[in-house]
């Protein structure tokens, strides 16, 4: 590692948002199909997804001698078109927004998904005979890590937070930031620093501690040096490469393998990366934090910058309920609701009227397959309800009856013996892949645009109110050709209808 140096005046910084995981606790609006840093999950009355509000904090330091590059996301292969969709939400709010998808084949914690972003943000800054760009800081940028599933209440104060850490990564030093403590919490790990601080509350960091019991966090909050850690890094793309070779270099020369088999999809508006799967999957599974982070203090230089901004991680519906905007008696709805006589519980109605008649300290959660209600002091126990779902091989753990898709979506509307009915939407020019069905045949009903089918060896064009049949073990393809959203009636009849009885022989989406 090199010694600190001065800052130079303008760094490039790359925003990096790591967007794995599946948010179990928040089930059953966060599923593993649709996982909650795609959901709307504001406290501020934003309709932006966690994932959208966690780029557009990044993007607000830009400007006074800060250069963003192009934005890392590092996310699940399934998750792609999700990550895709929401960017090109982003589009008119940030019209030079531009990213690259790190698609991991399987999740290995956030150490393999740092050292991702750290190649790629070094082979954009190379030529290709390997020598810099150029002889500035954006031969060597500065990458701001930040999961993609947390909200702040006060974007001004995190920025101002943000412009420090980066002043911090400029010498050559790992920052990272450190929530101000609200309550005894026992949730998180601790960031204990060196009592001084400056001017600008950054700290040298003394050590890190494991999440506490509750006696242990109380005593962090009086004895005060103790802040939260939420897993945001800001520090040079080398600084963290050769870290990494220091304390687990075998966690290096994994990923480093993988990275140098990848193949990079550019067919379309996003640019996927995608390393080597076989090799990804032999990386050793480990966090940031375990795998370099907490080793820093006395070996490494590494401060913390103070943050006080409202922060939270969402990772429990009562989270949620603490970031809402209550009313008088202290209840959070959204959705549908009606409520009467109750206190302090949170009602989120997705599909349906949902009334609440004196209750207290209750999550009530619905959606148009599942129902939750829980007592908020156990609402970290969700979990244990996603288990069971698990066990039981049941869909709701995984998808919800409306299923997002890349060319659309299908929404699921009654199943019985032997039959399913689905309400499908497919994007104007879209098209699904060219299938087949082992197991079941296909009735298509226009309700709404101009369809343009396959079956076997005929091409047709189809109206509203017009209809075919697809039989069973028939190649058949449903596409778009319109400039207006397509919606159709699928009705399958069958032996089997799930949802892996598909043969797919080209598609679009790569997935064939």
């Amino acid at each position: 590692m090199s010694n600190i140096r001065p800052a130079s005046s303008s760094p490039q910084i790359i925003p990096v948002i790591l967007c794995g995981g599946s948010g179990t606790r928040l089930w059953p609006l966060s599923r593993a199909g649709f996982p909650k840093q795609f959901l709307v999950l504001s406290a501020d009355g934003s309709n932006q997804s966690l994932f959208q509000q966690a780029i557009g904090r990044v993007h607000a330091v830009g400007g006074n001698n800060v250069s963003l590059g192009k934005t890392i996301i590092v996310t699940n292969e399934e998750h792609r078109f999700l990550a895709l969709d929401q960017l090109r939400e982003l589009k008119s709010q940030y019209p030079a927004l531009s990213a690259a998808l790190l698609l991991e084949p399987s999740g290995r914690n956030t150490a393999p998904a740092l050292t991702l972003a750290a190649l790629y943000a070094q082979d954009q800054s190379v030529g290709t005979n390997g020598d810099s760009l150029d002889s500035s800081d954006t031969s060597d940028p500065i990458l701001v890590v930040t999961p993609a599933d947390q909200t702040v209440t006060n974007p001004a104060a995190f920025t101002k937070a943000l412009a420090k850490s980066i002043e911090i990564a400029q010498t050559g030093a790992i920052a990272i930031l450190g929530i101000t403590p609200s309550a005894p919490e026992t949730g998180y790990g601790y960031i204990k620093v060196q009592n001084q601080a400056s001017t600008d509350n950054d700290y040298t960091v003394e050590r890190f501690v494991e999440k506490p019991n509750e006696a242990n966090a109380k005593q962090y909050l009086a004895d005060g040096g103790y802040f939260w850690n939420g897993g945001m890094f800001v520090l040079k793309a080398s600084v963290w490469l050769a870290a990494l070779k220091e304390f687990r270099s075998d966690i290096l020369s994994a990923t480093e393998s993988a990275w140098n088999g990848k193949v990079v999809d550019t067919s379309g508006d996003a640019q996927f990366i995608r390393p080597a799967k076989e090799l990804f999957n032999a990386i050793p599974s480990e966090s940031i934090d375990y795998a370099v982070i907490e080793k820093c203090p006395g070996k490494l230089p590494i401060k913390m910058v103070e943050l006080d901004a409202g922060w939270n991680d969402l990772g429990a519906w009562d989270a949620v309920w603490q970031v809402g905007k209550q009313d008088a008696q202290g209840n959070v709805s959204s959705g549908d609701t009606l409520v009467s006589n109750s206190k302090n519980s949170l009602i989120h109605a997705s599909s349906r009227l949902v009334s609440a008649v004196g209750v207290e300290n209750l999550i009530i959660v619905e959606t148009a397959d599942a129902v939750l209600v829980a007592d908020r002091k156990n609402s970290q126990d969700v979990k244990n309800i996603v288990a069971q779902l698990e066990a039981q091989k049941r869909e709701e753990k995984s998808l919800h009856r409306k299923v997002a898709r890349p060319w659309g979506w299908y929404d699921s509307v009654d199943e019985g013996e032997r039959f399913k009915v689905k309400r499908i939407q497919v994007k104007p020019g879209a098209s699904l892949s060219l299938q087949m069905h082992h197991h079941r045949a296909e009735h298509w009903i226009v309700v709404k645009g101009t369809a343009e089918i396959t079956n076997g060896d005929q091409v047709l064009l189809l109206n509203e109110n017009q209809s075919t049949y697809i039989p069973q073990g028939q190649t058949h393809r449903l596409a778009n050709p319109g400039k207006t959203p397509l919606e159709i009636i699928e009705v399958q009849s069958g032996s089997y209808l799930g949802e892996d009885d598909i043969v797919r022989f080209e598609d679009t989406y790569g997935r064939s």
